[in-house]
């Protein structure tokens, strides 16, 4: 995980890791028949070459928020000896994407700057890459129940459309885990078919 300011005039942290987002991870992608990138093979350079090439593309990750320009919002991946590890808003602006979905499972990956013409982050600069549909979170999610959230998803995406897939697995993490804030967060943005 990267170092990051996490408060102004406090020196950067190094960023917890999510040993359930290691496992959402690894299990996604043997429903799809592919290796997850976890640890230092997630670098941020690997990650935006899979990128421009994927159909689907899930970051299980932390999320970082930039309420005051959005477009320094950030995914959290492996910093490497030329990057932070921070791939950023602005950064996937400049991405031309092919992916029919991109999933963002972190915390506050829908959120942004809110302007007149919405809001200015992450899943907008998604969506201006070239993706049609981007999953996002709108508060802090919990790793565990997170994971299980994704995991349902994707075994629901076999069968219907992304906001069925979605809407039932939120529906089936609500059985497990029924406090609101461990299945109601993530929404999707674009089209849902």
């Amino acid at each position: 995980m990267p170092k990051v300011i996490l408060e102004p005039g406090k020196p950067a942290e190094k960023l917890t890791s999510l040993p359930w987002a290691e496992k959402e991870a690894r299990e996604i992608a043997a429903k799809f028949n592919t290796q997850a990138l976890v640890g230092d093979e997630a670098t941020k350079t690997t990650i935006v070459n899979k990128m421009t090439q994927a159909r689907i593309i899930h970051l299980a990750t932390h999320g970082l928020l930039d309420d005051n320009r959005g477009l320094g919002s950030a995914i959290a991946l492996a910093p490497s000896s030329t990057d932070n590890g921070l791939l950023t808003a602005e950064e996937i602006l400049n991405l031309k994407l092919n992916a029919d979905l991109v999933v963002l499972s972190a915390c506050d990956t829908g959120r942004g700057r809110i302007t007149g013409d919405g809001v200015i982050g992450l899943s907008r600069s998604l969506i201006s890459a070239g993706t049609p549909s981007v999953i996002v979170s709108l508060w802090a999610v919990d790793d565990n129940s997170t994971s299980f959230l994704m995991t349902e998803f994707y075994k629901n995406l076999q069968q219907q459309d992304k906001a069925t897939a979605l809407r039932q697995a939120m529906l089936t993490t609500m059985q497990k885990y029924p406090q609101p804030r461990n299945w109601a967060a993530f929404t999707l943005i674009g089209e849902s078919k």
